[in-house]
C-alpha cells in the first residue's frame, strides 16, 4: 500500500518513497526539463562573470610540494558566476592527507575536527575555515595532474572532474551547478566531459545530456 503522504511522481518511482540519490536527481532533472523554458535563468552577464571578489586562504606557499586542488563552491567560479561561501574546501590524495594537515598547522592553521567523510576542517588565527578532504578516488591523481586555474590563480580540478564529483554529491545544490558549469563550456570541452563521465560513471550519461540542455536553456533568448 502506497503512503499518501508521499507525493505520486516520487511514489510511481519508488512507493516507499526513498529514492536513491541517482533516483533523486533524474527525478529533479526531469522536473526542470518540463518546467525550464529558454532564457529564464540569470542574465547574460550575469552568467558569464569571472570573478575572485571573495577572499578565502591562499594556500600555494604552504602546500607547493604537494598535489591539491580547489573543490567545492569556490572551484565553481572558474566556471561559472561566483558565490560566497563560509570555508575553502580542497582535496589531496589520500597518502598525503597527513603531511598536508602538518604543513597546515606549522603555517599557523589550527585542528578543529575531523570531517564526516575522511579529512580535518581546520581554522586560522583570522577565523577562516579551511576542509581538507583525502581522496581516494581512483581518477583523483589524474584529475590532480591536469588542474586549472580560478580568477585568483589557484589550482582548481579541470570541468570535466569537478562535473564528476560533483555527480557523486549527494546534495542537491551540487547537482543544480553542474548545468551552470556547463552553460558556456565549449564543444570540446563538453567533450571531454563526455568522456570522464563515460569512463567513470557511465550510468550518469543520460542525465549528463540533459544537463548540458539545461545549461543552454539559461542563456537562451526567451520565446515572449
Amino acid at each position: 500500500m502506497t503512503d499518501r503522504s508521499i507525493p505520486p511522481a516520487i511514489a510511481a518511482i519508488v512507493p516507499d518513497g526513498n529514492l536513491t540519490p541517482r533516483q533523486k536527481r533524474r527525478f529533479l532533472i526531469d522536473m526542470s526539463l518540463r518546467k525550464q523554458k529558454p532564457g529564464t535563468g540569470s542574465s547574460l552577464e550575469f552568467l558569464q562573470r569571472r570573478t575572485a571578489d571573495y577572499s578565502y586562504p591562499d594556500l600555494r606557499e604552504f602546500l607547493k610540494d604537494i598535489k591539491w586542488a580547489v573543490i567545492g563552491t569556490v572551484a565553481t567560479r572558474a566556471y561559472m558566476a561566483e558565490r560566497v561561501t563560509q570555508g575553502l574546501d580542497i582535496v589531496v590524495l589520500k597518502e598525503d592527507g597527513e603531511r598536508v594537515i602538518q604543513h597546515l598547522v606549522t603555517a599557523g592553521y589550527t585542528v578543529v575536527s575531523k570531517l564526516a567523510i575522511s579529512g580535518y576542517q581546520l581554522c586560522s588565527s583570522d577565523q577562516s575555515v579551511v576542509n581538507v578532504y583525502f581522496g581516494n578516488q581512483k581518477w583523483l591523481p589524474i584529475a590532480l595532474q591536469n588542474l586549472s586555474r580560478d580568477p585568483a590563480g589557484y589550482p582548481v580540478l579541470s570541468l570535466p572532474y569537478l562535473v564528476l564529483m560533483k555527480f557523486d554529491a549527494p546534495r542537491i545544490k551540487d547537482w543544480a551547478d553542474i548545468p551552470r558549469m556547463l552553460c558556456f563550456a565549449s564543444d570540446q570541452q563538453l567533450d571531454a566531459v563526455r568522456e570522464v563521465i563515460a569512463c567513470y560513471n557511465p550510468d550518469d550519461k543520460d542525465d549528463l545530456e540533459d544537463l548540458i540542455v539545461l545549461g543552454k536553456r539559461e542563456k537562451e533568448t526567451p520565446a515572449w
